[in-house]
């Protein structure tokens, strides 16, 4: 790992950005879906298009057989993923979404304190990340590896679901680039998972969202009585599916203490990886638990806290990311693991 300076002690600094209006600059998916594109590269998308009372072409976005087909097809002609699937009733995410995550976190490599210059987005396979809890669809490391030639390691506490993202990976192609890790104690995040010699420039998760299974489902029909508001709109699509929108199994869904209890046990569980990870970096669904989180950051003494929101039409969400090191210590890790990327010409 980089040599680094002693770390003096200091309390955690704290720098919010105000949420986007719109996906990230260098997502891909700005605008509509062109569909016509879409079905032509992965014709079984056809058979789930659906005309909006506005008179455009969709399909429901709450039917899970919808968005898998929606999701094969986006990344075979956006990103060259010519296989994907998923086994019945695991989440299957909504990619803009998931790809603005990932464009975020490349804006927080390239960031600096240390000069008043940015630096280029570090790229290739020297940077290594940790995608806590991966899942079946394994999209951050497919859509980090494809945008950034980045490397990961994959985790998660199912093993149907390794099981699954490993034949992704295999039929792609990616398993020198997409190692798949098994986290066998399910309270445990980073504890018993990593190994002697793993340094990592980042990790990223998202998290369990509710506390149980009953939270789960209350929140499952919410989410269908909003899409019902918005078909009565004519801004939504009717809704045939009876289980939960995007589909998802429990470890994916729902955990002890719900999505803070978790963060909090990442925030103490990073604690003790201060030097062997530059940033750290989670998902919050709900903005209600930041103060909490801030705290928590603030407890273990995090040298930087950044929230980054984003936005998908209507919908607001943000990352937490934050470092033990400091402008100086980062700089050293630049320079020892990034010596390819100088800062960026004014």
């Amino acid at each position: 790992m980089p040599h680094l300076p002693e770390r003096p002690a200091k309390p955690a600094t704290r720098r919010i950005a105000s949420a986007r209006t719109g996906l990230h600059p260098r997502n891909r998916h700005q605008g509509r879906y062109d569909f016509a594109t879409l079905t032509a590269a992965s014709p079984a998308l056809s058979s789930f298009l659906l005309n909006t009372p506005g008179g455009e072409t969709s399909i429901d976005f709450s039917d899970p057989a919808a968005v898998r087909a929606l999701n094969r097809a986006l990344l075979k002609t956006q990103y060259g993923i010519a296989h994907w699937d998923l086994p019945d009733g695991y989440l299957c995410p909504p990619i803009p979404g998931r790809a603005d995550y990932l464009h975020g976190l490349a804006d927080l490599l390239a960031s600096s304190e240390d000069d008043a210059q940015a630096h280029a987005i570090p790229r290739g396979a020297a940077i290594r990340a940790l995608d806590i809890g991966t899942g079946a669809n394994l999209i951050y490391p497919l859509l980090g590896h494809r945008e950034y030639g980045w490397r990961f390691v994959a985790t998660d506490i199912d093993i149907t679901a390794l099981r699954a993202a490993e034949a992704i990976a295999d039929a792609n192609g990616l398993r020198r680039m997409i190692e798949l890790r098994h986290q066998p104690v399910p309270a445990r995040i980073f504890d018993g998972l990593l190994r002697d010699e793993d340094v990592f420039d980042l990790t990223l998760c998202n998290p369990p969202f509710h506390a149980s299974a009953a939270d789960a489902a209350q929140g499952n029909q919410r989410k269908r009585r909003n899409l019902g508001q918005r078909e009565a709109s004519g801004t939504g699509m009717r809704s045939n599916s009876g289980g939960l929108n995007f589909g998802g199994q429990h470890t994916e869904l729902w955990c002890a203490g719900g999505e803070a209890g978790f963060v909090r046990r990442m925030i103490r569980e990073s604690a003790g990886l201060s030097t062997r990870v530059c940033w750290f970096s989670t998902l919050i669904a709900k903005s209600g638990h930041l103060d909490d989180v801030r705290k928590q950051l603030q407890q273990v003494a995090a040298q930087d806290v950044r929230v980054v929101g984003m936005a998908q039409g209507n919908k607001q969400s943000r990352f937490v990311a934050w470092t033990f090191l400091d402008a100086t210590q980062r700089a050293a890790w630049r320079a020892s693991r990034w010596p390819q990327h100088p800062p960026a010409l004014p």
